[in-house]
Order: structure tokens, then C-alpha cells, then sequence
């Protein structure tokens, strides 16, 4: 009895290997490129504006894309969607370290590793939730996914930066290419029942319009960049954008009426603690992408350090999330998930501000010692790791178990676009001639900490009672944890 309990636990643990290990490498390949940048520009004969927006497709691709992968699940398998995944992020990663142009990285790193991310994150999450029938057992394997996200994107710039300074930028995308076999390899042990019923079809038309509604509008913030905030171009491309995602809505009410099924139902949007728990992730991917764009940059251009060197100043806040990102679960057994993302806006905010104040206070900003921004990125970290977690699982357990489909779709979806977002707005105001170059840096973090002062507002008004539903949603909150 024993030796069957040992064995089902070794093959549970073979199963949930490569779904963190796939994960990670998502999270991962978010944030290195951020202490490479200059390199990159440098190799590539760009400058840091064209390989920004490479990082801001990429996490764009997997936002616009994620919602449809979800239902490509269900319709392909889950097992085989997350291979065709794989195969689409390997080969990308291989196009990207071999890029002779931007040109070319666009295409292997925004376009071919977000498609394949969009692809095979949906299959991981719900490939868990197959292989692990018991809520205990699956509420850790989710706790596991959920820390690898975190632990990818912290360690995104130490672990790029080293490999750049070391080797070369192109290393990094090798180093993915790798851990992709691995994970190939490894996930010939997981085991997939099937999709239970009739599979559902794909909606084309909502699949285009929300693609091209959120494509035209992080353009149009990108185009602030080569335009300016006030340029008509810039605002003729959101305002397209935010028409294409109106008639994305009028077209899913349309096919409910009709009977049909949309890519996504209204009735996700009608809940309110899901709403301000959506807000809450967007802010707090858009902050930490953001920030640690930022800082990356400002030590690379303004203070000339190496790739590597930048990946270590923000080590401090990679180590903040490590410590509270990988005991969020135990943490949540203590208080309620809105008040562990309260406090960690709080103490996001507030670290934000002391890495903007203390080096000013000292020396300025260019001249101070580096310790002097420690303090405030260790806080940051504390606190981007205390909330991550707790705001995805504040948004699914507002649902049954019948949506947690479609909410995790739209759950990953906001997050990555809050990547983009985070990229896209830092990157447009360190590029404008309104400021010198080094006071656009501090107005790109004040920016960042105006934006993390939206996501406490948001964190305040969630529901107070929003855990107190059903056992229906209790159960769905505890398998999404």
C-alpha cells in the first residue's frame, strides 16, 4: 500500500515537472530581454525604442491569443495543443538567437514565442487540474505553476543579464530552445483523459476582433514613441482599437442571442470582484514589466553598466518575490486574499518610491551608490510577490466550476497585456525630448507608482465578502490556488 502511494506520488511529480518548467520559461522570456536591450540594439544596428516593442509584441501576442488557445484546448486536446506549443516556442526561440536583424526577432521572439505561449499556458493549467483529481494534491500543483510564473520573470534579468555579459544576448534563446526539449521529453508521462461531451468551435470573427482591437491599441501607445503623447496618429490608432474590441462585444451578445457560442460569454464581465480582481492583475504585471524595464535601461544607458551588472541591481526585488511569491499559499491561510493584495500594492508602492528618493536624496540619481536603491527594490519585490497569487485567485474563485475555462483565459490575458502596457507606456516616456534623458527615467517611475496607486484603489473596493460564496466557488478557488 505504501509502495502504491510512493509511486502514484513519483508519477504526479513527473506530470507536474514539465507543466512549471513551461511556466517558467514564459515568465522568463518577459523579463530578460530588459538587461539586454542595449546589446541587443547595439548587434542588431537599432536602437533601445525597436527592441522594446520586440518585448512588447511578444507579451501583446500572448495577450491577444491567450483566450482563443484556451478554446484550441478543448477543440485539439490538451496534450497536443501543448505540444504544437512547445514546437512553435522552440522554433521561435532558434529563429530569435540566430536573428541577423530586428526584423527577424520580431517574427522568432514576439511573434512565434507568444503564439506558442498562448498555445501551450491554457493545457498547463488545465492538464493539472485532469492529472490531479483531489483538492489538496491540486491546489499545490497550482501553487507550484503559479510560483514558477513568478520565479521566471524575477530571475529573467539576472539569469539574461549573465548570459549576455558571459556569452552573448543570443545565449538566452538557446538556453530556452533547451529547456523547451526538456520539456517535450518530459511531458511524454503526463497523461490527457480527453474533452469531455461535445468539443466547442471556434469563434473566427470574436477571435479577430480582440486581437485586432488589443493590437491597435498598444500600437497606438508604442506610437507614442516615434509621435508623442499629443500627435493625432497616436490617438487615431487607439481610438480604432477601442472601436474594434466595442464591436468584439456587440458581436459575442449577438451570437449569445442567437444561441451560438462567443469566445467569451457576457456574463464573465458582470461580476464585480472578478472585474477589480482583473484590474489588480493588469496593475501589477504592468508594475512589475515597467519597473523593471526602467531600472534595467536607466543602468545600462545612463550609468553604463553591463547586462549583467543590471541584472543584478534589481536582484534585490527578485529576491523579495522569491520570498513571498513562494509562500503566498501559506500566507493566504493566515488573511484574506484582498488584504494580501492591499498590502502588497502598499508595499510595492512605497518601494517604488524609495528607489526613485533615496539615490536622489544621496547624490541624485546618476551619481549615487548603488546601495542607495536596494532598500526600495527589496520592497518592491516583497510586495509584487505577496499579491500575484492572490489576485488570480480572487478572480477565479468568483466563478463556478463551469467558467473556470474562460475565466483563466481572460485571467492570463490581462496579465500579459499588463505586461505590454507596462512596456510600452515606460518605453514612450523615456524617449521624449520634453525632459533630459535622465529626468525621463524618474518620470517613468513616477508614472509606474501613479499606476500602483490605481491597483490599491482597486484592491480597496474588492468585495470584503467575495470568499463567502458558495461551495461551489469555494471549490473552484481552492483548485485554482
Amino acid at each position: 500500500m505504501e509502495n502504491a502511494k510512493l509511486k502514484k506520488a513519483s508519477l504526479l511529480g513527473s506530470i507536474l515537472l514539465p507543466l512549471v518548467l513551461a511556466q517558467f520559461v514564459c515568465s522568463y522570456a518577459g523579463s530578460n530581454m530588459n538587461v539586454a536591450v542595449t546589446s541587443i540594439a547595439h548587434d542588431l544596428g537599432t536602437d533601445v525604442h525597436g527592441v522594446q516593442i520586440a518585448i512588447t509584441l511578444f507579451t501583446l501576442t500572448m495577450a491577444a491569443l491567450m483566450i482563443p488557445g484556451s478554446k484550441l484546448t478543448d477543440i485539439w486536446g490538451r496534450k497536443f495543443t501543448f505540444r504544437i506549443g512547445l514546437i512553435i516556442y522552440g522554433l521561435g526561440a532558434v529563429v530569435g538567437a540566430f536573428a541577423p536583424g530586428l526584423g527577424i526577432l520580431y517574427i522568432g521572439y514576439s511573434f512565434m514565442e507568444g503564439i506558442g505561449s498562448a498555445l501551450l499556458i491554457p493545457p498547463v493549467y488545465i492538464l493539472a487540474t485532469v492529472n490531479y483529481t483531489d483538492t489538496g494534491s491540486r491546489a499545490k500543483a497550482f501553487g507550484g505553476i503559479s510560483a514558477a510564473g513568478g520565479i521566471g520573470a524575477a530571475l529573467g534579468p539576472l539569469v539574461g543579464g549573465f548570459l549576455t555579459t558571459a556569452i552573448s544576448w543570443r545565449a538566452s534563446f538557446l538556453l530556452q530552445a533547451f529547456i523547451v526539449l526538456v520539456i517535450i521529453l518530459l511531458a511524454r508521462r503526463i497523461t490527457d483523459p480527453g474533452v469531455q461531451g461535445a468539443k466547442p468551435k471556434l469563434d473566427i470573427i470574436g477571435t479577430v476582433l480582440s486581437a485586432a482591437g488589443l493590437f491597435f491599441v498598444v500600437v497606438g501607445i508604442l506610437a507614442t514613441g516615434t509621435y508623442g503623447w499629443f500627435s493625432a496618429e497616436v490617438w487615431v490608432l487607439v481610438a480604432i482599437g477601442l472601436i474594434i474590441i466595442g464591436l468584439f462585444f456587440l458581436h459575442i451578445r449577438s451570437r449569445e442571442r442567437k444561441g451560438k457560442e462567443p469566445l467569451l460569454s457576457t456574463h464573465i464581465f458582470r461580476n464585480r470582484t472578478s472585474n477589480l480582481g482583473l484590474v489588480t492583475q493588469f496593475v501589477q504585471w504592468m508594475v512589475l514589466q515597467g519597473s523593471f524595464y526602467v531600472i534595467s535601461v536607466f543602468f545600462q544607458t545612463v550609468r553604463g553598466y553591463s547586462a549583467v551588472l543590471a541584472g543584478l541591481v534589481v536582484t534585490p526585488a527578485t529576491i523579495g518575490i522569491l520570498l513571498t511569491g513562494t509562500r503566498a499559499r501559506k500566507l493566504a491561510t493566515r488573511t484574506t486574499q484582498r488584504r494580501l493584495i492591499i498590502l502588497g500594492f502598499i508595499l510595492t508602492t512605497v518601494g517604488m518610491a524609495l528607489v526613485l528618493l533615496l539615490p536622489m536624496i544621496a547624490a541624485g540619481a546618476v551619481n549615487a551608490n548603488v546601495w542607495y536603491f536596494v532598500p526600495g527594490l527589496f520592497l518592491m519585490g516583497l510586495g509584487i510577490g505577496v499579491m500575484l497569487t492572490s489576485s488570480v485567485n480572487v478572480v477565479q474563485s468568483a466563478f463556478p466550476e463551469k467558467d473556470q475555462g474562460e475565466i483563466s483565459g481572460l485571467s492570463r490575458s490581462v496579465s500579459n497585456l499588463g505586461s505590454s502596457f507596462g512596456t510600452a507606456v515606460v518605453g514612450s516616456i523615456l524617449v521624449t525630448t520634453i525632459l533630459p534623458e535622465t529626468q525621463t527615467f524618474g518620470l517613468a517611475l513616477i508614472a509606474v507608482i501613479v499606476v500602483s496607486i490605481i491597483g490599491l484603489v482597486a484592491a480597496i473596493l474588492i468585495p470584503r465578502n467575495h470568499s463567502n460564496g458558495s461551495k461551489e466557488k469555494d471549490g473552484a478557488a481552492e483548485d485554482a490556488a
